[in-house]
């Protein structure tokens, strides 16, 4: 197995880490303190061409391949967890969903604009009452004539309060659970369409998570997504890739924590030495350094399985699992590390231990992550090459 990058790639890495270490890092604390959308910050990933970078070239996306996504993810997220995520959720659960279902005309309508960046997007799938069983969901969508009327409540969605276009998953038929599902494109400024609550978060503060409200909101039958139920297919084959691009982000924030522990262990002074000196400081650097490096071989398998299978949910859940664990425990040290220091906002340590915890919850927690990789293993991998070999 080669574990070279191309020169391609290494373009796309050097770019992506520039700009986090040059434009964002100046920003980053600000925007967590302050709770802001990093619109500015935005703007400039969308012209380098970030914002759909797996989207064919003719779809207004950069054509580039999975591992670049993943690769650029890594590196934004290594500066701010917050603008890491804006950006997977338009590439990973937007713009790949409408790449792989939209029609010709909607892609033209809605993805060459969400891949240009001209536009943000947004999923939803997510309600109060639905998370992990996510076929229990309430919101309905039925159909009028040329047009659906879509009733309910979406919670927890990241990029809602911003969002130019939302993929709204809701029941056609609730008798049907998963198999009544659809896939429905809202538009902002839709009449009936409108922003909850925006949450206050313990992390990733800066990528706004509000509820969706959908009021008697009538679209034309032409934003559905695939087949009227195709909703629930659609969703989980758009979170099965969507988890590699949360385990980047968790090795982005893992790979900060250890880069700024090992500079804070050498300038640190105590009992006439440097604390890397002793030995309880470097065993938890051995340890951080350790699983940062299991995880980016399971970050980057999966992303190599994402290109070449029609199944790589084992992949993406193993990846999503044990980078994300790795991300808390890399936290979690590294302001131990720190000591009194790290628990202040002094050090961007303490930044990244609360944005690390998100990515055990969202896109499958761990739990659900665990029940994929075992599913797998006692009924067998649905189609698998790369973990046969």
């Amino acid at each position: 197995m080669d574990f070279q990058l191309s020169e391609d790639q290494k373009l796309i890495r050097d770019t992506a880490r520039e700009f986090a270490e040059n434009e964002l890092a100046p920003l980053a604390a600000t925007f967590d303190h302050e709770q802001r959308f990093p619109s500015e910050v935005i703007g400039r990933l969308a012209e380098l061409g970030f914002m759909g970078m797996a989207v064919p070239e003719e779809h207004g996306g950069a054509g580039t391949d999975n591992l670049s996504y993943i690769i650029a993810v890594e590196e934004i997220s290594r500066v701010c967890a917050s603008t890491g995520v804006i950006v997977s959720v338009n590439n990973s659960l937007v713009c790949n969903p409408l790449t792989k279902f939209a029609s010709d005309e909607q892609k033209e309508k809605f993805l060459v604009p969400l891949a240009r960046g001209e536009k943000l997007g947004c999923f939803a799938l997510t309600e109060p009452g639905s998370g992990s069983d996510a076929a229990s969901l309430t919101t309905t969508a039925k159909k009028d004539g040329d047009h659906y009327i879509l009733n309910g409540a979406k919670c927890f969605a990241t990029n809602g309060p911003n969002a130019d276009a939302v993929l709204i998953f809701a029941t056609t038929d609730r008798e049907k659970r998963s198999r009544g599902i659809g896939c429905f494109i809202v538009e902002k400024g839709t009449p009936g369409f409108s922003v909850g609550t925006i949450e206050k978060k313990m992390g990733i503060r800066a990528a706004l998570s509000s509820e969706l409200i959908l009021d008697n909101v009538k679209i034309p039958a032409s934003n559905r997504v695939g087949e009227e139920g195709q909703g629930f297919k659609i969703a989980m084959n758009t979170l099965d890739g969507g988890r590699t691009g949360i385990a980047a982000q968790a090795l982005g924030i893992a790979q900060a924590c250890l880069d700024a522990s090992v500079r804070y262990a050498k300038e640190r002074v105590q009992f006439g030495k440097p604390i890397a000196d002793f030995q309880a400081i470097q065993w938890m650097l051995a340890d951080m350094k350790t699983h940062i490096d299991a995880s980016r071989l399971l970050t980057y398998r999966a992303a190599a399985a994402k290109e070449s299978q029609s199944y790589f949910g084992l992949e993406t859940a193993e990846a999503k699992l044990f980078a994300a664990e790795t991300a808390v425990m890399c936290g979690i040290k590294a302001v131990q590390i720190h000591g009194g220091a790290g628990y202040m906002r002094d050090h961007p340590v303490e930044r990244h231990m609360r944005d690390s915890k998100i990515t055990e919850l969202y896109e499958g927690t761990s739990e659900i992550q665990r029940l994929v990789i075992a599913s797998n293993l006692i009924k067998g991998p649905r189609v698998s090459k790369a973990s046969a070999k």
